[in-house]
């Protein structure tokens, strides 16, 4: 500042301060201010309340749920070419399952007279089974699909040798049966 209007502020200070503003100038004021910092604050968290994040938590779990579930729907829906693989292990798999299915039901016909036996008998093929089925739902995700598709094979001739035993043992105690009631008759 310069010397002059320093001294003339100094020489005429009485007069600069007998005004003095009115009591609602800052209301006044602060109407025109934008909000303050606080207030933006309170506004923020009131957005991100903890029921607020609940509900966004419990759409994305839902979302992610039907999502996964749409996924393994669709593995499961997914059939696998056998005969791209191998046309002859294919070929191998159908008279396989056809023979096993053929057996089983006369298996079956155990069950009546035998409940105990077809009970014994039923319960190794399923365990054989329940591995089949872990081999087929292997296959999709296997690098050497061939050599999975193998063992499927290799599980169903199982399959079929064990059913065929088990068909024998039936058919020797049918027979030893039928001759104790001819020996029976006979006496």
């Amino acid at each position: 500042m310069s010397k002059r209007l320093e001294d003339f502020m100094k020489m005429n200070r009485e007069e600069f301060d007998d005004l003095e503003p009115s009591a609602d100038l800052w209301s006044r004021i602060e109407k025109h201010l934008p909000p303050q910092e606080s207030e933006l604050k309170k506004r923020e968290t009131k957005t991100f309340s903890l029921g607020f994040v609940l509900r966004v938590a419990a759409s994305v779990i839902v979302i992610m749920g039907i999502g996964f579930a749409a996924y393994l729907h669709r593995q499961e829906k997914k059939p696998i070419d056998l005969a791209a693989i191998n046309p002859l292990y294919a070929q191998q798999q159908i008279q396989y399952t056809s023979l096993i299915e053929t057996k089983r039901t006369e298996l079956k016909s155990i069950s009546k007279t035998d409940p105990a036996l077809y009970k014994e008998f039923s319960g190794e093929i399923a365990k054989m089974d329940s591995t089949y089925k872990k081999l087929n739902s292997d296959l999709a995700n296997s690098p050497n699909q061939e050599r999975v598709l193998r063992a499927m094979i290799r599980n169903l001739q199982v399959q079929t040798q064990v059913l065929t035993q088990q068909l024998n043992v039936i058919e020797q105690l049918n027979k030893s049966k039928k001759e104790q009631n001819n020996e029976i008759k006979n006496i």
